[in-house]
């Protein structure tokens, strides 16, 4: 059986136009003409709703096993499916065991088997000398696996078992992925930077007031990030092995990101919806559940963030979903210093970079680079995911562009319903959201009320072949 998907507005990698997209058998057989319609196929007519490539989260922490009291497999990917996001690639430090060996992973093949609403994979882990030991060893048996790369922190993950990764943990773990084409994901903060700014807040004459979010932002400065930058940039002319640098915050970092670029460097860059909305003026304090790490900065900083993902330095966008149970967030005290760090945002990213990007003047095929095609090209799924394009999944989201609503914490549909987005007004909506041809959500009316979630859960796990 052939499928019609057809709209006056479907994002291509050509550009936005009228077309069909034919759909059998789970994947695209031809992006034909609007009125080329085969008279066996059955018809989705869509008229002006936006048709565009589901979209890919190479950034999100779904915790289980072992934490799913903070999210699990279930509500993530269900969350997931609300927004359009089609794949998840998970975080590899939240869960327990951290998935740094081929054990671990298959502890948490385990605990996802049956429970994904949207095809899924995870990072592998690099974990340093201190705290609980390296992981060379491990790394050669998680490549054979078929894991899309390997993530690390440059400072305290908030995880002990999940340790940092000094320089020449780096360069071990850069070595042994040289010619693999596996990338190495890095949060790129030094705690040298962190401890300094924070040693001279508590040395001050009057106590800190860790319930103001400038406090916290003074804790966690943009040095932290420049000097990760900068190493990570110096190791990336050493070995020939693609790094990608997760949720840049600091516009400050850009300069040397487009030397780098300039250089024909293997580095890539990924910024989060929270950098590109909120800023740090706007933050109430006591607000905990605006916290993250590195931090959100002032509105300069997320205005040149914004030029740079236009300019290109900047190649995509990932939410960096990362939530809690409620009390990590310290809602009695409201201290920053203490509180989990971490923002739950997956079902809205979409809709909040949409807001974003219309109220400057940019279009449809920007969301499909840097939250489609960009992002898959990371993972190594590019000709199975990201794009409306012959020979790819028939992942499919049904758009409404124009629709302004608000964010109702009743409708979230993460574990648990804390986020800084409560209340906000965006524009843009996900009417239906299609993995391999099969509507997995879909929303009966525009009132945030009658989203139904397919009730056969219908992921799998992707598995890159190098």
């Amino acid at each position: 059986m052939t499928w019609a998907f057809r709209s006056t507005r479907v994002v291509t990698p050509e550009g936005l136009r009228p077309a069909t997209v034919l759909v059998k058998a789970g994947r695209i057989v031809e992006v034909a003409a609007w009125e080329d319609v085969p008279a066996t196929a059955h018809l989705r007519d869509y008229g002006d709703y936006v048709l565009m490539p589901g979209l890919v989260d190479t950034h999100v922490h779904i915790n289980e096993p072992g934490r799913t009291e903070w999210e699990g497999f279930k509500s993530a990917t269900q969350a997931a499916a609300s927004g359009g996001v089609t794949t998840v690639v998970d975080m590899p430090l939240n869960c327990i065991p951290e998935t740094i060996s081929a054990a671990a992973l298959e502890a948490k093949r385990a605990a996802a088997a049956g429970q994904t609403w949207v095809d899924w994979t995870t990072w592998g882990g690099v974990v340093g000398n201190t705290g609980a030991g390296g992981n060379e060893a491990e790394m050669a048996g998680l490549m054979e696996t078929g894991l899309p790369g390997f993530k690390c922190f440059l400072v305290h993950s908030g995880v002990d078992g999940f340790a940092w990764a000094d320089e020449a943990q780096l360069r071990k773990a850069l070595a042994t992925l040289r010619g693999s084409g596996l990338p190495l994901l890095a949060h790129a903060e030094l705690a040298g930077p962190v401890e300094r700014a924070t040693a001279l807040i508590q040395s001050l004459e009057n106590p800190a007031d860790w319930r103001a979010y400038s406090t916290y932002l003074a804790s966690r400065p943009d040095e932290a990030e420049l000097e990760a930058i900068e190493l990570l940039i110096g190791l990336a002319v050493i070995f020939d092995t693609p790094i990608h640098i997760v949720h840049l915050a600091t516009a400050r970092a850009l300069p040397a990101i487009r030397k780098a670029r300039a250089a024909q460097l293997k580095l890539t860059v990924e910024t989060c919806p929270h950098y590109l909305w909120f800023t740090a003026e706007e933050i109430p304090d006591g607000s905990t559940e605006y916290k993250c790490a590195p931090p959100i900065r002032d509105a300069a900083n997320r205005d040149a963030l914004w030029q740079a993902l236009k300019e290109g330095v900047i190649d995509m966008i990932a939410t960096d979903h990362s939530p809690c149970t409620p009390e990590l967030k310290n809602p009695e005290t409201g201290r920053f210093d203490t509180a989990w760090g971490g923002i739950a945002s997956l079902g809205l990213a979409l809709s909040v970079v949409w807001t974003g990007l219309h109220q400057r003047g940019g279009g449809l095929e920007l969301l499909a680079k840097w939250m489609a095609s960009e992002p898959a090209r990371l993972a190594g799924l590019t000709g199975q995911k990201g794009a409306l394009a012959r020979g790819y999944d028939a992942d499919i989201v049904v758009f409404e562009p124009g629709v302004e609503w608000t964010v109702s914490r009743e409708e979230l549909r993460f574990r648990h319903r804390i986020s800084p987005y409560a209340g906000a007004r965006l524009r843009g909506r996900v009417l239906e959201t299609y993995l391999r041809g099969e509507c997995i959500f879909w929303r009966r009316g525009l009132d945030g009320v009658s989203g139904l979630i397919d009730p056969k859960p219908r992921g799998l796990e992707l598995r890159r072949t190098v």
